[in-house]
């Protein structure tokens, strides 16, 4: 197993830095500069395609912020409603892309309303593409801040609870979730979700992205193809998770995640009784997650 690590934190003065705010500014400079390329390339409008990550930028921090505390944090919210309005605190990866998706339909609706539907897919699709390799750095400060603990287990890559700061962390985990820690605990490790989906980016998403990129691909591909790739992938590993809220059993992630592979299908794919068929199994499925599945 790996060795539990305290997040490295660097003190200058009266800033405080954290490991996971420099590779989150990491992730965005090789995004946005990676976009920028990508426009260019593709002889898009460098111009609009800057104002529209601006405006997906911005959407996107604002509502991973509220649908963090909404939906993972209602308590909190309830007690303190002034929580909205700390954008700083508590965010979520898919209220991020929800907010992106919102920004860049009021900048298509609101700054450019005569770009035809091919041109915003193919700006969208720039996003698309680059996205992930930003979203590595970002995954990669969340395994290093071990913000996304799941349960305790046997698992080769899990971090090791060896040592007394892990196994204070991971109990603290568990006493958040109303749960006690498993007998035994000390002689085994925890899911690190945010590591696992790291190295799911790292070695599965960005090689088939650089490997797709040989030829150029319709507008639109490669939002599908982003969403095909990660999406179970996420759902998956939402089930190690400990303390998250569920509803019907499912975290706020997985509803996400859910309703958009059952939606892929229907907007991406020409063929009717298969697309249909694609969207029932996926409908079915959270189904069975959410009633039939394990607790």
């Amino acid at each position: 197993m790996l060795p539990f690590f305290e997040q490295p934190v660097w003190h200058l003065g009266p800033l405080t830095i954290h490991a996971f705010g420099v590779t989150a500014a990491v992730g965005l400079w090789v995004g946005l500069t990676m976009a920028e390329r990508r426009f260019a390339r593709d002889s898009l409008d460098v111009t609009i395609g800057r104002r529209l990550g601006f405006w997906m930028l911005a959407a996107g921090l604002v509502a991973a912020h509220l649908f963090s505390v909404i939906f993972y944090f209602p308590d909190q919210l309830r007690t303190d409603p002034w929580l909205l309005l700390r954008v700083w605190e508590d965010i979520a990866s898919f209220g991020g892309m929800v907010g992106g998706v919102v920004g860049a339909l009021l900048f298509f609706a609101l700054r450019a309303p005569r770009l035809s539907a091919r041109s915003r897919l193919a700006y969208l699709d720039v996003i698309a593409f680059v996205f992930p390799f930003g979203m590595a750095f970002g995954r990669l400060g969340c395994a290093m801040a071990h913000d996304h603990p799941g349960v305790v287990t046997s698992f080769p890559l899990a971090i090791s609870l060896h040592s007394a700061n892990a196994q204070a962390y991971i109990q603290d985990v568990y006493a958040a979730a109303g749960q006690a820690l498993p007998a035994g605990a000390a002689t085994m490790g925890f899911h690190d979700l945010g590591f696992y989906e790291c190295l799911f980016l790292i070695f599965v998403v960005l090689p088939v992205f650089t490997l797709l990129d040989r030829r150029r691909r319709k507008p639109g591909f490669y939002l599908v193809a982003f969403g095909v790739l990660y999406l179970p992938v996420r759902f998956a590993l939402d089930c190690l998770r400990v303390s998250d809220a569920r509803y019907l059993h499912l975290t706020p992630a997985q509803w996400v995640a859910a309703l958009t592979m059952a939606a892929i299908p229907l907007v991406a794919m020409d063929r009717r009784k298969v697309r249909f068929v694609i969207s029932g199994a996926v409908i079915l499925g959270t189904a069975w997650a959410c009633w039939g599945g394990p607790r």
